[in-house]
């Protein structure tokens, strides 16, 4: 899910982050623009690109905040063969996905630190409930980083458990482990 609930909405192994955090005006932009035909990134985002390991390169979406993780691929209506959303975490966890308001099936494919993929999610279907009953998909360990493709590209790709991605984050972006007192 992409955490996105819109796509899929992540949330820590088990309360699940609601979406409704979201500022309402970044979600009614959001759903604006790509109604209106705008293009799926902004035009002052970074695509990261990740390289699998029969060499094709996706350009991914960065999602690297609570907020990026809430909103994900919420309320888009297609997503490109060669593009996705990668969310990253401050630290290992089962991060548990949600498709609340998502349009689009995804493959969701949850990594490692090491960026090798420990557990696939293919063709799930997004959810249109008004509750929050939405099904949920976990990871069967944890993981620092999850991609989020169109749905039958992780088939398509090879993307299976042990397989492993490559990909440079901004320092910025790196994840950072909690402070601890």
């Amino acid at each position: 899910m992409a955490a996105s609930a819109h796509h899929p909405s992540f949330s820590r192994p088990s309360p699940m982050l609601s979406w409704a955090g979201v500022s309402a005006s970044a979600t009614l932009l959001v759903a604006l623009g790509t109604a209106a035909g705008a293009p799926a990134t902004l035009p002052h985002e970074v695509l990261i690109p990740v390289t699998t390991p029969q060499g094709v390169t996706i350009l991914t979406e960065l999602a690297d905040t609570t907020e990026k993780r809430a909103k994900g691929l919420m309320f888009r209506d297609a997503l490109a063969k060669d593009r996705g959303m990668l969310f990253t975490f401050p630290e290992p966890q089962h991060w548990t996905f949600w498709m609340k308001n998502t349009q689009i099936p995804l493959d969701i494919i949850w990594m490692d630190g090491n960026k090798t993929v420990v557990h696939v999610e293919r063709n799930v279907p997004g959810c249109s409930r008004t509750d929050e009953s939405c099904p949920q998909y976990q990871p069967s360990q944890a993981a620092m980083y999850v991609l989020e493709l169109a749905a039958g590209m992780a088939d398509s790709l090879s993307l299976q458990r042990g397989a492993k991605l490559q990909f440079q984050l901004p320092s910025s972006a790196r994840p950072q482990p909690p402070r601890r007192p």
